[in-house]
C-alpha cells in the first residue's frame, strides 16, 4: 500500500516558524504578479501551520465549540510583488501572549528579499462571537514558543 504524503506544516527554530508556498497562476492577475489580497491567504496558512507545529489544535478547538481565532487588527506593507512560480517563505512569529488574544508578527521573503510584512492581533471568540480566555495549556505553550528577543 503506498503511503500519501502529507504537506509540509513548515519548521519553528528559535520562535520563528517558516512555510514555504509557491505563487500559482490563480493568485496573480494577468502580468503574473500576485494579487494583493493574497498575501493575507498565505499569512493565514503560516498562522494555522505555527499553531499546528506549536502544539495547539486550534480545529478541535472549533470542533468542540470552545472557540476560534480570529483577526481583529492588522496593519500591512508591501514592499515587492510576488509573481507566478516564486517560491515564498511566510514567517510567523509571536510578539505577545494576552488572556484572549496574540499579538503576532509575520513576514513574505522570497529568498532573503522581504515581500510583505505585517503585525495583528488574533482574538479568542467563542462561538458566538465574544472574546474569551485562552485554554490555559495554551497560554502557557504560546510563553515557551516566544522568541528568546521578544
Amino acid at each position: 500500500m503506498a503511503m500519501i504524503p502529507q504537506p509540509s506544516s513548515g519548521a519553528l527554530d528559535g520562535g520563528i516558524h517558516r512555510l514555504m508556498a509557491r505563487v500559482y497562476f490563480e493568485d496573480t492577475d494577468t502580468a503574473g504578479i500576485m494579487y494583493h489580497a493574497k498575501y493575507l491567504h498565505f499569512m493565514e496558512r503560516g498562522r494555522t501551520e505555527y499553531l499546528r507545529v506549536g502544539g495547539i489544535d486550534h480545529g478541535a478547538a472549533v470542533k468542540a465549540g470552545l472557540g476560534a481565532y480570529a483577526v481583529t487588527e492588522m496593519q500591512i506593507k508591501w514592499l515587492r510583488p510576488a509573481r507566478l512560480d516564486d517560491v515564498l517563505s511566510i514567517e510567523t512569529r509571536l510578539l505577545g501572549v494576552r488572556a484572549a488574544a496574540c499579538r503576532i508578527a509575520q513576514r513574505i521573503l522570497r529568498d532573503s528579499e522581504t515581500l510583505t510584512e505585517a503585525t495583528l492581533t488574533a482574538a479568542f471568540l467563542d462561538p458566538a462571537g465574544r472574546p474569551r480566555r485562552q485554554p490555559a495549556e495554551w497560554i502557557a505553550r504560546f510563553n515557551l514558543l516566544m522568541p528568546q528577543d521578544a
